[in-house]
């Protein structure tokens, strides 16, 4: 007969005061005079924010381990110990001008998780973890989010090791000069389920005001270089209807860019970000444009059909212009859809605890794209203010802090079994 009494958590909520402080604590390890955050990957400062995460997990009664990129798991004890742990996590890295909540958020959310159900003596059938990733950002290292990419073999350990900074340090190297190269093998850890709650990094839930974006995918990329060229000439001698000016063409290709994205809606992105004139003088025609190209929908069918969409119209505009048009793939990451299961149990903890919600895409990459190729996914997003995000104004509401860490508790409660 099962004599174990299945607690009624439908009122328990996490202390989101201790949470913010948790946050802001955090926050002064690497703070800058603006009010953000730079606590670059590897650094001492790193180092510094690594030890009191891991702190704080040991305090809560939590185990931690550490594999060989890095990558740290504090783990809280299930009734069935060998069930796989349902997992949260993200990162505490930050841009050179980051701010407090990206990625920070995501680590003490499940941090706090875990005090919540010690508070209230809840023990869970599955274990629980939290996991820090190594270099998500890569604002240090390439490639981004490394951690979680080696965890999910996207690429080998060896390569990451070898990767080195401008200062010609290598990952492997400054792993061991802070102490954080761990005996584990990365990958050799099973996840059940993993969820990551995380700041929106976009205006999108500000703009319809709500709380909670219970978020269905990360979105495709493909980022190109575009080639465009024409002939050197000067500009006072030569007749506009003699000109093969490659800029005044390359312009076209740009707004066909943005066009694009209109085209393929709701989730389509088009942008162009770099431009190169050559040879960028005041009174000579540009003889030849490079620019890149960035864009993004939500499956690779979309991604696959703006990408023939703007080659068509390309070579459209040159052959009405005559001046060749050069297109290159240079970089491609695949749409990622999360598991259905966890999309739904997000969804169900924001309606039971009375938080308006929307279904949301995620135009940035994150370490959940990796946990996603391996286990069941999901993740959660809050607004941000103003939608900015990797700046020293990043900012977020306490009471949006606090939300986004409830719509988890009860999604990992729901996963993890009381």
């Amino acid at each position: 007969m099962d004599t174990k009494v299945k607690t009624d958590t439908s009122q328990l909520r996490v202390n989101g005061e201790r949470l913010w402080n948790s946050l802001m604590e955090l926050a002064q390890i690497g703070a800058t005079a603006k009010g953000g955050v730079c606590r670059l990957a590897l650094t001492d400062l790193d180092r510094q924010g690594r030890d009191l995460v891991t702190r704080w997990a040991k305090e809560a009664g939590m185990t931690v381990t550490i594999d060989k990129i890095g990558n740290g798991f504090m783990r809280r004890p299930g009734r069935n110990n060998s069930l796989p742990p349902i997992m949260t996590g993200s990162h505490i890295d930050t841009q050179p001008t980051g701010g407090k909540f990206d990625g920070n958020y995501g680590v003490l959310a499940g941090i706090e998780v875990v005090r919540t159900l010690n508070d209230h003596g809840i023990e869970t059938e599955a274990p629980i973890e939290v996991a820090f990733w190594t270099n998500e950002e890569g604002s240090r290292f390439v490639p981004v989010m490394m951690g979680s990419g080696v965890f999910a073999k996207a690429f080998t350990l060896e390569h990451a090791y070898a990767s080195k900074d401008t200062e010609g340090k290598s990952v492997k190297d400054e792993l061991a000069r802070i102490g954080y190269i761990g005996p584990q093998e990365p990958g050799d850890h099973p996840i059940g389920y993993y969820f990551e709650t995380h700041i929106e990094q976009g205006p999108v839930l500000e703009d319809h005001d709500k709380t909670i974006g219970v978020v269905t995918g990360v979105l495709g990329i493909r980022w190109y270089d575009c080639t465009v060229t024409g002939m050197e000439a000067h500009a006072g001698p030569t007749p506009m209807a003699l000109r093969k000016d490659a800029l005044q063409v390359a312009t076209q290709v740009m707004q066909e860019v943005v066009a694009c994205a209109h085209r393929h809606p709701p989730h389509g992105r088009g942008t162009v970000g770099m431009v190169h004139v050559h040879p960028n003088s005041r009174n000579v025609i540009p003889g030849e444009v490079k620019f890149s190209i960035d864009l993004r929908n939500a499956t690779d069918a979309d991604c696959e059909a703006m990408d023939q969409d703007i080659r068509a119209v390309a070579e459209r505009i040159s052959q009405e212009t005559g001046l060749p048009i050069k297109i290159d793939l240079v970089s491609s990451y695949t749409a990622q859809p999360f598991n259905a299961e966890c999309i739904d149990a997000v969804r169900r903890g924001a309606q039971m605890l009375g938080y308006s919600h929307m279904d949301a895409v995620s135009g940035a990459g994150h370490d959940a794209v990796y946990m996603a190729r391996l286990a069941p996914a999901g993740m959660i997003f809050i607004p941000c203010k103003d939608g900015i995000s990797h700046n020293e104004i990043e900012d977020a509401k306490p009471e949006h802090i606090t939300a986004g860490c409830n719509v988890l508790l009860h999604a990992m409660l729901e996963r993890a079994g009381r």
